[in-house]
């Protein structure tokens, strides 16, 4: 297949830059038609109510939900933020020392299989029932993890012959870093980013589940849904969504524009 076929191939595989936007659109309104109609033909559980049910509670409970986002919110920063800074520094010491990658791989490795919901309680007890740290804690393990593995990868991506040809100029370790190191992994830290962004949010929206503070997306979805006020637990659940899909857009776009960036 030539280059001309391939280039076809793409052309006719890739959608119209409207339809990328409608289908999706689409696609969500007649989700939104088929489970009005399940829950209208009196089929669905008690704790599943209808969309307009749902809308209806998001509007007249707004304000207090948006409170509640930026309590939820704000943890998920905290720990995306906290997360990145120790995942990037970490991967540094690791891909410069061997030693140092040695004795962080086990501990790493270790500390990605550990189940959220099982430290949750913990960190809530051990902070006390008024602190959010406990709850920014498990928003930052599960944003480490996705970029300190990212990040290593991205410093060992240089190839040698590139570092080879920057020696034989006496390029200095500061100019070979900034010229060669920091732009082969860039694409590899935006990727751990937008991956621990969606993470920190799920984490800091679980670890409401487990105790702390009375306020937070989790902790108003496990009350309402418990004193059976299903349609306001579903709208604090849109809350939810609202945060996550708010996170991934802004590491998307930062990710773009810094790969869009490195590779001019």
């Amino acid at each position: 297949m030539t280059t001309h076929d391939v280039r076809a191939s793409t052309r006719e595989r890739t959608l119209p830059g409207w339809l990328r936007f409608v289908a999706p659109i689409v696609v969500g309104a007649l989700i939104l038609v088929l489970w009005a109609l399940y829950v209208a033909l009196g089929s669905a559980p008690r704790a599943l109510p209808g969309p307009a049910a749902i809308g209806t509670e998001l509007v007249a409970h707004w304000d207090i939900i948006v409170e509640d986002m930026a309590v939820t919110a704000t943890n998920a920063l905290i720990g995306l933020v906290v997360g990145a800074l120790l995942g990037v520094l970490l991967a540094g010491l690791a891909a410069a020392a061997r030693p140092i990658d040695g004795m962080l791989t086990p501990l790493i490795a270790a500390l990605a299989v550990i189940p959220i919901v099982a430290i949750t309680p913990i960190l809530n007890t051990m902070f006390g029932a008024s602190s959010q740290f406990g709850r920014q804690a498990v928003a930052t393990i599960a944003a480490f993890i996705p970029v300190f593995v990212n990040v290593l990868r991205g410093l060992r991506q240089t190839r040698p012959v590139h570092r080879d040809v920057l020696r034989a100029t006496a390029a200095s370790s500061s100019q070979t870093f900034r010229l060669l190191t920091l732009p082969t992994a860039l694409p590899y830290l935006m990727t751990g980013l937008r991956i621990a962004a969606s993470l920190a949010v799920i984490a800091a929206l679980v670890a409401e589940y487990f105790g702390g503070p009375s306020d937070g997306i989790g902790t108003a979805i496990a009350t309402y849904a418990k004193s059976g006020r299903a349609a306001l637990a579903w709208a604090y659940v849109v809350g939810g969504i609202l945060i996550g899909l708010v996170f991934f857009l802004v590491t998307s776009l930062l990710e773009r524009l810094v790969t869009r960036h490195s590779s001019v």
